[in-house]
């Protein structure tokens, strides 16, 4: 018994007793505390499942509306340009109008100045007519003469006035 005597056996023997009895006592604690961490790593990779699936969800939605933003601001900007269209024809067609209408009035206009310089020149050449009518007479007609002018020029406008 050799083996009794010797210190490192008692040492052995120790450590043997020992690591049953922490293996019995302690072992089943160990097993508890990694079960608890495999539940909180399981749990924790479950979390950022659903945390993934919502970020993939929200993502799909922000996409969707940001595809919806592009339709809208592409249907106002084609919009717009119709209606840039819409009104640069209306303004063509309002400027044709006017400068129609200008044009009519500057030919009324000038059509008026014409009348107006022809009754004036014709004014103006009657006047003179009658000046040279008048001077020719006076000096080439004597009293009797105008005497029965001025007689016959009454009785025609009288015959006219009947």
């Amino acid at each position: 018994m050799e083996f009794f005597s010797d210190a490192h056996s008692w040492v052995l023997i120790s450590f043997l007793i020992f690591a049953i009895l922490g293996l019995k006592l302690g072992l089943g604690k160990f097993f508890a505390m990694l079960d608890g961490k495999i539940a909180a790593i399981r749990n924790d990779i479950e979390t950022a499942r659903k945390l993934r699936a919502e970020a993939e969800e929200l993502l799909s939605k922000y996409q969707q509306k940001q595809a919806d933003a592009t339709r809208e601001a592409q249907q106002i900007v084609s919009t717009a340009r119709a209606s840039a269209d819409m009104i640069r024809r209306d303004a063509e067609k309002d400027l044709t109008d006017m400068v129609a209408r200008k044009e009519v009035q500057l030919a009324e206009r000038i059509k008026r100045m014409e009348e107006t310089a022809k009754s004036e020149i014709q004014a103006y050449a009657a006047e003179l007519a009658v000046k040279a009518t008048t001077e020719i007479i006076t000096s080439k007609l004597d009293q009797a003469a105008n005497d029965r002018l001025i007689d016959a020029s009454i009785k025609a406008v009288s015959g006219q006035l009947k």
